[in-house]
């Protein structure tokens, strides 16, 4: 039996919920799983309805078929096949706990996404990607350079097909023109409790204020720097005792899974852009399984 999801966001208004469940009862579609938010401060409606086509109904059968409701309730509404993963371009500098966890979720089935290609400015990393069947590409970027580097990374975006771009801890800002063309499909973790701490060095920041908690944030990428829509963010005790260095090796275990909560949220179409914040609803049953354990 096909899953799919229906995400959708528009005016918030009476009969939304009933509009959209009388469809998918009609066209022979069992709900299995519902989320919906209405923002009473932008008066925006936010739903995801995870639904299995028992009669057999077509993705396109229903895209077609929803188009009267959209025109109705002036709605953005897109359906997704459950099975499909989505394809994503990861970017990596010289830090490379982000990018090594997130081989390993993938390799056991932990997120639902399928890695086309990886990217760096370095060539620290070639092997582990090589030896996980991943192609990899060493694209140096310089400011001399950076608008052919650049036209380089969205020609390996494009030709593989990505629809999302991660930064495991990439080292390099994007041009607006690149966050513009990209925009809400750019996905950042930022060693730092945003909006705490922004720029270079958030955790000596952070020592140097000697702060009690340390985290990290993981965002839409934007032409402000750090300033995107959040997306998952958590934070680890700290004392006086630990020092600058403890800051950033216990920062690593945050951000490895902070990313990998926000990529897990955005491949399961979780993630509503709300203005300059998000809307993320809660994961359905069986969203966390694993193909395999270990």
């Amino acid at each position: 039996m096909t899953k799919y999801c229906l995400t959708v966001t528009c005016p918030a208004r009476r009969g939304i919920v009933a509009a959209i469940s009388t469809f998918l009862a009609e066209h022979g579609c069992n709900i299995t799983d519902s989320s919906q938010f209405d923002d009473l401060d932008t008066g925006r409606f936010f739903m995801r309805v995870a639904f299995e086509a028992e009669a057999g109904t077509t993705l396109s059968e229903l895209e077609g078929e929803f188009a009267q409701i959209v025109e109705t309730f002036s709605m953005q509404a897109a359906f997704h096949d459950v099975a499909r993963k989505m394809k994503v371009v990861i970017m990596v500098s010289r830090f490379g706990h982000c990018l090594n966890d997130l081989l390993y979720r993938v390799r056991i089935g932990a997120l639902p996404v399928d890695i086309v290609a990886v990217i760096s400015n370095h060539m620290d990393y070639q092997k582990v990607v090589v030896n996980a069947d991943i192609p990899f590409h060493c694209i140096k970027v310089t400011k001399e350079n950076k608008p052919q580097a650049e036209a380089a990374i969205m020609k390996v975006v494009e030709e593989a097909g990505a629809e999302l771009i991660v930064l495991a801890r990439y080292m390099q800002v994007l041009s607006d023109e690149m966050c513009e063309t990209m925009s809400g499909r750019i996905i950042n973790i930022h060693h730092s409790f945003l909006p705490s701490f922004k720029g270079a060095n958030p955790y000596k920041q952070a020592f140097e204020r000697g702060v009690k908690l340390i985290g990290a944030t993981s965002h839409y990428v934007t032409a402000d720097l750090d300033e995107g829509p959040i997306i998952e963010q958590d934070i680890i005790r700290v004392t006086h005792a630990q020092s600058a260095s403890d800051y950033v090796s216990l920062g690593r275990d945050v951000e490895a899974q902070v990313l990998a909560r926000a990529i897990h949220a955005h491949a399961n179409h979780r993630v509503f852009l709300n203005g300059n914040k998000t809307v993320v609803v809660p994961a359905g049953p069986g969203s966390y399984s694993s193909e395999k354990m270990g």
